[in-house]
């Protein structure tokens, strides 16, 4: 059954303009459906079958978009920002305007961030009680001790009273930097998301992190192929698995 729009939103939606510049352009005779001419905002729609115009162009109603963005450092996961650049600034391709990042990573974080405008979906996925898995690589200083892999499964608690959900913690390497200082790398899974918890939990063991990026989140991977600031549409099998989460 066909969805019915008023022509306004629609182009509205779509990112066309602001409803009032949206309002004068139809007044103006500068947007029909199909080959007639349409000067009344409120005119109804039929979607997907009408054809809108804006100045010659179609204009496409796409109702949910997904991406896969690798999040630079440097950029804030929001949707507009007075001071820095935003994650929804980095996807130039998008139809909607009312897309947001499903959680947030902080502004010296990289890696997987999912954009969408599906609120149902970032619910699901970010809800404690569905206790989705976030993975993430972390290099951190200091020589992380294996105790502490022990200490993330029963559950840590913070020295500010945070006790945190049982936690998967793997030391992948040791290494020194240029001065001969040591770092760890490490792999963290966590299945919830306090305010700057991965980097609470490794200062918690005196090794704070140096470097962070997101990995994962549920069944999505970050695809290696994206460098930092690129992104991608998400593909149908990603989708129908981001669908399975009840």
């Amino acid at each position: 059954m066909a969805q019915e729009l008023r022509l306004d939103k629609y182009l509205a939606d779509m990112g066309k303009g602001t409803r009032s510049q949206i309002k004068e352009a139809i007044r103006k005779g500068r947007v029909r459906i199909g080959n007639e001419i349409v000067k009344k905002p409120e005119t109804k729609v039929r979607i997907p079958e009408d054809m809108v115009l804006l100045d010659g162009e179609a204009v496409s109603y796409v109702e949910l978009e997904y991406y896969m963005l690798n999040k630079p450092a440097g950029v804030v996961s929001a949707t507009e920002d007075k001071k820095y650049k935003t994650v929804i600034d980095l996807i130039d391709e998008r139809s909607r305007k009312d897309l947001f990042p499903v959680g947030r990573l902080d502004i010296d974080t990289e890696g997987l961030l999912l954009i969408t405008n599906d609120g149902d979906m970032a619910h699901r996925l970010l809800s404690p009680k569905r206790h989705v898995d976030k993975i993430y690589h972390a290099l951190c200083k200091g020589r992380v001790p294996e105790t502490a892999a022990e200490a993330f499964a029963k559950g840590l608690l913070l020295p500010d009273g945070l006790l945190c959900l049982p936690a998967k913690l793997e030391i992948l390497s040791h290494e020194t930097n240029e001065t001969g200082e040591p770092q760890t790398n490490v792999r963290l899974t966590i299945r919830e998301g306090k305010f700057h918890q991965v980097k609470r939990m490794m200062e918690a063991v005196e090794c704070p992190v140096l470097k962070l990026k997101r990995l994962s989140m549920g069944p999505l991977r970050l695809d290696p192929e994206l460098k930092p600031g690129e992104y991608r549409k998400l593909n149908e099998e990603e989708l129908e698995l981001l669908k399975e989460i009840g």
